[in-house]
């Protein structure tokens, strides 16, 4: 089962404008093909088809306890998408706004119009393109050395769309989303590298990182690797999941490139950030044309759970 904590797995700052096509370049990495949908779909189900549970019980919590991280990672990468498309907070006309008046012609020119038209400039799992992701991308074989080739490849492949995508990109928003995931990314890369190690003896994890790119290339990165995030893995579990130490851990090191240290493993979870709040906008119908009365009905609601 899985627990829902109502913060994001790290702050990200509010956008400096309304950038709806940042947006839309920031969706490649939640729908595109080696976006957080594709990870989060290919572990998810790779862990609940897992065999032999009980024996391989250290690659099983491997991969179910990355599973948790990467329900998370969609979470931000769809809350960077929708503060990008609907910008820095604004007071609202008291009215609504004159619908008549066209308050909305620019988006009609927009990379991906649906996404206001249909979303409200809200994320869904669509690629850069507007393209639907695809469940053909899951990939669970019940052949525990193959599927765990298959995630080393998806998260190197991750890496070098997530350095695209930064590269696209100016607004701190979408930069930060950027340079978090591009850190994880590099840990799981890793994980499943010293996990195919732990099992084949092919030090796989040589080959990383994958692009050759460091880390320390990217100011985003800096704050997560001075911290020690590149030496982590969470379990994501108040309990569960701890034989993972076994493959992350003991004598295993940071990558060459990053700042050295031992790898860990932490129960539970990063501490997290403040989920942004975005603010309904009337003339749009969201959440309606007159909300007034929700919000009295919701502060009631409110008042009484408490």
């Amino acid at each position: 089962m899985f627990q829902r904590i109502d913060r994001l797995q790290v702050e990200i700052p509010a956008p400096r404008r309304q950038d709806p096509n940042a947006a839309a370049a920031l969706q490649e990495l939640l729908g595109g093909k080696y976006g957080e949908m594709s990870t989060l779909g290919n572990y998810m189900f790779q862990s609940f088809n897992f065999r032999s549970k009980s024996k391989l019980r250290p690659f099983y919590s491997l991969v179910a306890s990355i599973t948790a991280e990467e329900l998370g990672h969609v979470e931000l990468v769809s809350n960077g998408v929708a503060m990008l498309a609907n910008g820095p907070d604004r007071d609202p006309a008291p009215d609504g706004g004159d619908v008549a008046d066209a308050p909305f012609e620019a988006m009609k020119d927009i990379r991906l119009a649906a996404a206001f038209f249909s979303n409200a400039g809200g994320a869904t799992p669509v690629n850069a393109n507007g393209a639907s992701w695809n469940a053909d991308f899951v990939t669970t074989t019940g052949n525990v050395v193959l599927d765990l080739l298959h995630n080393f490849h998806l998260e190197c492949g991750a890496r070098l769309h997530k350095l695209r995508v930064y590269e696209s990109l100016s607004d701190p928003t979408g930069r930060e989303v950027c340079g978090y995931l591009l850190v994880r990314g590099s840990v799981h890369a890793h994980a499943y590298a010293l996990a195919l190690k732990k099992i084949t003896g092919v030090a796989i994890e040589k080959m990383l990182p994958v692009p050759n790119i460091p880390l320390d290339n990217i100011p985003e990165c800096q704050k997560y690797l001075a911290e020690g995030s590149h030496r982590r893995l969470y379990t994501f579990s108040p309990a569960d999941y701890a034989e993972m130490a076994g493959i992350w851990g003991g004598d295993e090191t940071a990558l060459p490139a990053d700042p050295e240290g031992t790898l860990e493993v932490v129960p539970g979870m990063p501490d997290g950030g403040k989920i942004h709040q975005l603010e309904g906008v009337p003339s749009a119908f969201t959440p309606n044309y007159a909300p007034e009365e929700m919000f009295e009905i919701a502060a009631k609601l409110y008042q009484a759970s408490r």
